[in-house]
């Protein structure tokens, strides 16, 4: 986009692989056999995402499309851990939408200041110091670390603004903004001044204040990806109130009923439910008005058939504007907070390697313990803190036979388990 406001990128971003866990023997003088002390493999980096107040724009991700976390580090003798990898973390601006790339499904709405991990970091394996027994008492096998998640994304700005200025280029919306607020929009006596979005915060009283977002200007076809309306309309998507600003002195040669009507068209084609958002219209350029022109009363006369309010106003001279301001201080009262949208991205069943048939199961000492690389994958596409995700787990284990073979070989209720080192009791 040749003005330099990029509000929708594509990215890719990887987790860390979980470091492997060591094959290590005690050696000690005067210790012939000191017994395996293999360390853990540390844990993967995560992917972050973070909301960073100084950024108003995805421009940072034109150049700078993958990301990748670090790797954990492998364990070492003497039951050392490995270190864990750096977490990356990606800032964006306030109002950003994570999607998956290939679904389109919303994964997050980073409108408030929590923080989102979109990729987390593998599991580190075990070292070989978790598997002796008094069977095996010199495992020479250790587990390798687990794959972090990855994913291809599509970060998709959505401002966050109480109320939004829509109309035709040059309606003097940006003339508004800076005479309501203390923004500073470049302003020019030509089409497409504005060639992003602008936000104001306008100030109505002690406590009483909302955002205000001036749009660049949009023409017919924007809904169909004419013009610059199109890649900006998603920017009212939030906005709980809209102005819709009509140049009302016709000193362009344009009809202001003509352009009213078409705005509203363009809004209808791009969202039915945006063309359903309250509004109030303001007549600008009353200031400019030729006399005996009756362009006033005729849009006064359409925007009543559409149940609004029509304010005059002139955004150069300020004439009208403070009562603007106020009628929508007092219209966002009434209305519902603005849109965060919930995310409803179902994450795919992973793909287990091995197979559930190939897994060991044995009985020591009164525990059943269950082991092999079909485990290993299920182990680590769990998130052990989440319920769903536990019924998920349990829900594997029967469907796969683990369970029935413990029942075949004399496993009884309230049994204990111990799978990956997470020990449970068995029941029917």
């Amino acid at each position: 986009m040749s003005s330099g406001f990029v509000d929708k990128v594509s990215i890719s971003v990887r987790a860390g692989k979980g470091g492997d866990g060591a094959v290590t023997f005690h050696r000690e003088k005067y210790i012939a056999a000191g017994g395996p002390d293999g360390g853990d493999g540390g844990r993967g980096g995560d992917v972050i995402l973070k909301v960073d107040e100084h950024m108003s724009t995805l421009m940072d991700f034109r150049y700078k499309r993958k990301f990748a976390a670090q790797d954990g580090q492998n364990g070492s003798g003497k039951r050392c851990s490995g270190r864990d990898g750096e977490s990356v973390v990606i800032k964006v601006p306030r109002g950003t939408l994570v999607r998956d790339r290939d679904s389109g499904a919303i994964m997050a709405d980073l409108s408030d200041n929590q923080p989102f991990v979109v990729c987390r970091g593998g599991r580190g394996g075990w070292g070989n110091s978790h598997f002796a027994t008094s069977t095996r008492q010199v495992p020479h096998f250790a587990k390798p670390g687990m794959p972090g998640e990855r994913h291809d994304l599509i970060l998709e700005l959505k401002l966050l603004a109480d109320v939004g200025l829509v109309g035709f280029p040059n309606a003097g919306k940006s003339t508004l903004l800076a005479s309501v607020s203390r923004a500073r929009p470049k302003i020019a006596d030509y089409h497409f001044t504005t060639l992003s979005p602008n936000l104001g915060v306008v100030y109505v009283g002690e406590g009483s204040s909302f955002v205000l977002a001036d749009i660049p200007g949009i023409i017919e076809g924007a809904s169909e990806g004419a013009g610059l309306g199109h890649d900006f309309l998603r920017h009212i998507d939030r906005c709980r109130l809209l102005i819709h600003v009509v140049d009302v002195s016709g000193c362009e040669g344009r009809d202001p009923v003509e352009d009213f009507d078409a705005i509203e068209k363009e809004l209808a084609e791009y969202s039915p439910e945006l063309a359903a958002r309250p509004r109030i219209v303001a007549a600008n350029k009353c200031d400019i008005l030729p006399e005996g022109s009756d362009n006033l009363e005729r849009l006064q006369q359409r925007v009543r058939e559409k149940g609004w309010e029509l304010l005059p106003i002139s955004a150069a001279t300020t004439a009208g504007t403070k009562e603007l301001m106020n009628r929508c201080a007092t219209e966002l009262r009434t209305l519902p907070p603005i849109t965060v949208y919930e995310p409803d991205y179902v994450p795919p069943e992973p793909a287990l390697t091995g197979r559930p048939e190939d897994v060991e199961i044995w009985e020591e000492d009164g525990v059943w313990y269950a082991d092999g690389p079909w485990l290993d994958h299920l182990v680590a596409s769990v998130n052990f803190s989440d319920y769903e995700s536990r019924m998920y787990f349990d829900k594997m284990l029967r469907q796969s036979g683990i369970f029935q073979r413990m029942e075949e070989i004399g496993i009884r209720e309230k049994d204990t388990v111990s799978i990956q080192g997470m020990t449970f009791e068995f029941t029917y």
